[in-house]
């Protein structure tokens, strides 16, 4: 048996961004549910030991993004303005948690503990400039009741 795939198979290429979005929708969602579940390691005392400004507030405040965000994403609602906030909050941690570690630990100690971190950029970033594809509430919402007018 030989699997035959073109780039122009519209099926696959709305199925692979169903795959990105869920990626992305459910590694952000997950993480913002553990910021409210257990502040003290994930939420506020993360902010805290990485000596980020208002951390009680915005430990909070970056949860309550990745959960909205993240369900927003899963859904494909309003995912190229859900992407922004979430590639800003990757830009912020790679900025104070992975060039830290590149600068005292070396390239592959930051290569390796930026892994979630970079996928979840480019995730992100992918979202933006494609939007949510086929299977979304976006295509059904905006593309379908518009294409009958």
């Amino acid at each position: 048996m030989k699997l035959k795939f073109h780039t122009n198979d519209s099926k696959l290429y709305s199925l692979s961004i169903f795959l990105i979005r869920l990626m992305v929708g459910t590694v952000f969602l997950s993480e913002g549910i553990q910021k409210f579940l257990y502040p003290g390691v994930r939420g506020v005392g993360r902010f805290i030991k990485i000596g980020l400004p208002a951390p009680e507030f915005l430990g909070y405040f970056v949860a309550s993004f990745e959960v909205l965000c993240g369900v927003l994403i899963l859904l494909g609602l309003f995912t190229r303005y859900a992407a922004v906030p979430l590639i800003i909050i990757m830009l912020t941690a790679i900025a104070s948690t992975k060039i830290p570690i590149l600068l005292n630990e070396g390239f592959w100690e930051t290569a390796h503990a930026a892994r979630t971190d970079w996928s979840m950029l480019l995730g992100s970033i992918f979202l933006f400039i494609v939007g949510a594809g086929k299977y979304s509430l976006d295509n059904y919402l905006f593309t379908k009741r518009n294409s009958g007018n």
